[in-house]
């Protein structure tokens, strides 16, 4: 049985930061502000503050954090000077560890250059890559560079738990509709995304399986989806590059 414990902590307006706690560990990922972590922590002490990029909505309270507590800042190496407070910088490769976990890192670039996502026990956290039936805008990246790294996310065992770094899901759920009006999944997600934001619930966590059955950034060769953009036969980038394009405007 996992000993890893996940805390969603909602930060500013609609951002999502985590408590990971393993044993006497406890690390943060994604700490836009310090208040609401102190709050979550109860207590205990922060060992660890993990970001997943340097934008200060995931990082802005690294060096609060870092100070009272002493905590480890942890990110992408490519992002080393733009990550507040780094003392270890991270990549795919060498992945990290994190008590009895190792956890995999992956380099997923686009919306920022050096942005990673984290893969802890079964649980991944994807901060500005994928969102719930979505994914972040090109800041630093390319169509070809963002589809990418969605796939290889898209790549993990069905049943991994996704946690992004925005509650963006219902805007998301209602753009999605917009492409694929005709898939049945979609249509009972949006449903279920409606009654939990209605009732002040997270959407988050959800699954890569679940994000593959209705997330139209990986539903590239949907022919509805295709037939939608008016680009039945183009490549997988293109029709990519288009639904980002139509999501920009949303």
């Amino acid at each position: 049985m996992s000993d890893l414990h996940i805390t969603i902590v909602p930060c500013l307006t609609d951002n999502y930061a985590y408590l990971l706690r393993s044993g006497e560990l406890t690390a943060v990922i994604d700490p836009s502000e310090a208040g609401p972590i102190e709050a979550a922590l109860a207590g205990s002490r922060l060992t660890h503050i993990l970001n997943t990029h340097h934008h200060w909505d995931h990082s802005g309270g690294n060096r609060e954090l870092k100070d009272k507590y002493g905590a480890e800042v942890i990110g992408p190496e490519k992002d080393h000077t733009r990550i507040p407070g780094i003392d270890l910088g991270v990549d795919e490769e060498h992945g990290w560890q994190f008590g009895s976990y190792k956890v995999q890192v992956l380099d997923v670039p686009a919306h920022t250059r050096g942005a990673v996502a984290y893969v802890i026990g079964k649980a991944v956290f994807t901060g500005d890559t994928m969102f719930v039936m979505g994914c972040g805008r090109l800041f630093e990246g390319t169509a070809d560079m963002m589809l990418a790294s969605l796939n290889k996310l898209a790549a993990l065992p069905d049943d991994t738990a996704l946690y992004c770094g925005h509650e963006y899901t219902l805007t998301n759920a209602r753009f999605a509709l917009t492409l694929e009006p005709g898939n049945i999944a979609l249509q009972e997600r949006v449903k279920a995304v409606e009654a939990a934001r209605a009732a002040g619930k997270p959407t988050v966590p959800s699954t890569i399986g679940l994000e593959k059955a209705t997330n139209p950034f990986l539903r590239t060769r949907s022919p509805e989806i295709r037939a939608a953009a008016g680009m039945v036969h183009a490549d997988d980038t293109a029709v990519f590059a288009e639904i980002r394009r139509r999501k920009d405007a949303f």
